[in-house]
């Protein structure tokens, strides 16, 4: 069986009704998978992957997992979002998509389910990659 990991999603795009509490929460959960916002104004990114803006009048309601490096890095991300707002929706723990899935699921300030997951050990090409135009 084969398992493509890698950049699947271009991008998501959340519109969330209190933009600080989102920007403090998402601070929090992607330092703790040594991840950090790469451009902070009256909305933020995080690489050009995830995008997040206050909603005028809708608001989104999506799963979005993001990749952990192990086990710890899946636990940093579950407390560190209790901690910063959010809510519990799945403790860290095996689950069977497949063998080796080690996930948590968080409710963000807004509803969203954020998941980490951490797919077992693998071996990748590169960690990122940088495309210039």
């Amino acid at each position: 069986m084969e398992f493509h990991q890698g950049r699947l999603i271009d991008h998501v795009h959340l519109r969330v009704r209190d933009l600080d509490a989102s920007r403090e929460f998402y601070q929090a959960v992607l330092g703790a998978l040594g991840r950090r916002f790469t451009h902070e104004g009256e909305d933020f990114f995080a690489s050009d992957e995830l995008y997040v803006d206050a909603a005028d009048r809708y608001e989104s309601r999506v799963h979005l997992a993001f990749q952990a490096a192990d086990h710890d890095a899946v636990e940093r991300f579950y407390e560190a979002g209790l901690a910063h707002g959010g809510r519990d929706n799945g403790v860290p723990g095996e689950r069977n998509y497949h063998p080796g899935y080690y996930a948590c699921f968080l409710l963000d300030p807004d509803g969203n389910n954020i998941e980490a997951v951490y797919h077992g050990p693998t071996k990748r090409s590169a960690d990122e990659i940088v495309v210039e135009g």
